[in-house]
């Protein structure tokens, strides 16, 4: 298929379909050539990113929108647009590919009308783009709602967030210590001339330079090392596992953190739960190849006692569902995807498995409540009300009026990502 018309049938799923970029897009990687992945990954993601800027501009240069069965001609302009205005393909060579592509898409009639837009954009780029960024949805390419939940939330870094929000996500790696030291690791890294920095305070992080096919990385299918982000690497750090131990990690797909905690422990049985069938294929295939074993079950966490019998859990890392808007810089669908509606859903949810797993927990035992959210009501509001209703958890190295450690998307260019370690008492 043509790169542009992949692109276009990508944005037409996640924009109009409400389907997320994590499923449309690995779709239409099928349906190209491999060496063309990386391209449509680009123009995908960046298109998302600007998606309010380039639709103004698109509604500019468009006396009627295209609707029904033309919508993703639409999309196909968006996608045009995208790498005219941010990409360093040549112009003609973006316009014929994605005139190019109305083919591939049973839409030649609509070529012409096509090529006219882009070209009306080339000779009035400056002032359409001027026009574009003249109101806040094309400025600061983010949802009214969401924008404005940053602002009350955050009057002071709002700005950056959004800037880190918009920009595109470094590769982070984590090496498995089973095998190597990171020093150790670092030096594979230099043998391969493989430019990176480390993370001060994640013990196991490694920053590259420049993102790479992880087919290049050394180890990479020995599991030497995984892609996992600095701030979900910290999860260890707060739940400072011990050998021996039983341990619960609760929605723990794509199994990452599950990963984290085998890697730092010996003789230590960790449970992995999710309530998704489907993104636990991605949990055993990790465990796989990190040669680890864990006991992975379906299952809802707010009924625990539909699939676990055993005892008490010495820790449990709660990493709840979430609005993941802290980590919108690697999923730019979630901008357009979630509602202001969704923040109250998600709470009531994430208050539910944290009381139902705080049952779960032994006397003395650690829960470590973690999300990829930045939204208070998640987060700190969250711990503040669980602190309330339950009087035998105790909130560790915190302030009770601001519990937990809340990292904001850019910040020593990691994720969003907020903790908060409670102790039962008895």
């Amino acid at each position: 298929m043509n790169v542009r018309a992949a692109a276009a049938n990508v944005l037409f799923q996640v924009v109009d379909k409400g389907h997320s970029l994590s499923h449309a897009l690995p779709a239409a990687q099928k349906t190209i050539r491999p060496r063309d992945h990386a391209l449509l990954q680009e123009i995908c993601y960046g298109a998302l990113r600007y998606l309010p800027r380039l639709e103004s501009i698109a509604g500019q240069l468009m006396d009627n929108p295209l609707k029904g069965k033309k919508r993703v001609f639409h999309h196909l302009i968006l996608v045009g647009l995208y790498q005219l205005s941010f990409m360093r393909i040549p112009s003609h060579a973006a316009v014929a590919e994605t005139v190019e592509g109305t083919k591939t898409l049973r839409g030649p009639s609509l070529s012409g009308l096509i090529n006219a837009v882009l070209r009306s954009y080339l000779r009035d780029q400056e002032a359409l783009d001027a026009f574009a960024v003249s109101h806040n949805a094309g400025l600061y390419a983010h949802p009214s709602w969401l924008l404005k939940l940053l602002q009350e939330a955050y009057p002071q870094q709002w700005q950056a967030i959004i800037e880190a929000n918009n920009s595109k996500a470094p590769m982070w790696l984590r090496v498995n210590r089973q095998h190597h030291s990171r020093e150790a690791y670092l030096a594979l890294l230099d043998s391969e001339q493989i430019e990176y920095t480390v993370h001060p305070q994640a013990a196991d992080a490694i920053k590259l330079a420049s993102p790479c096919d992880v087919t290049l990385l050394p180890g990479f299918d020995r599991g030497w090392v995984s892609v996992q982000d600095a701030a979900a690497q910290l999860a260890v750090d707060y739940l400072q596992p011990q050998n021996g131990e039983l341990i619960l990690d609760c929605c723990a797909a794509p199994g990452g953190k599950t990963a984290h905690i085998l890697e730092h422990t010996q003789d230590t049985e960790v449970v992995a739960i999710d309530s998704d069938a489907t993104r636990l294929e991605r949990v055993y295939d990790n465990l796989e190849r990190l040669q680890l074993r864990a006991d992975v079950i379906c299952g809802d966490a707010r009924y625990p006692e539909e699939w676990w019998q055993g005892e008490q859990f010495d820790r449990i890392l709660l990493d709840a569902p979430c609005s993941a808007t802290g980590v919108i810089r690697r999923h730019p669908d979630i901008k357009w995807l979630r509602r202001a509606s969704d923040i109250e859903a998600l709470a009531e949810l994430q208050s539910e498995i944290l009381d139902a797993m705080w049952k779960q927990l032994k006397i003395g035992g650690t829960l470590v409540y973690a999300t990829c959210s930045i939204t208070p009501q998640e987060n700190s509001e969250q711990i503040k009300a669980f602190l309330a209703r339950t009087p035998k958890a105790q909130l560790i190295d915190s302030d009770p009026e601001q519990p937990g450690r809340q990292i904001l998307p850019g910040e020593q260019d990691m994720d969003g990502f907020y903790y908060a370690v409670l102790r039962k008492q008895a």
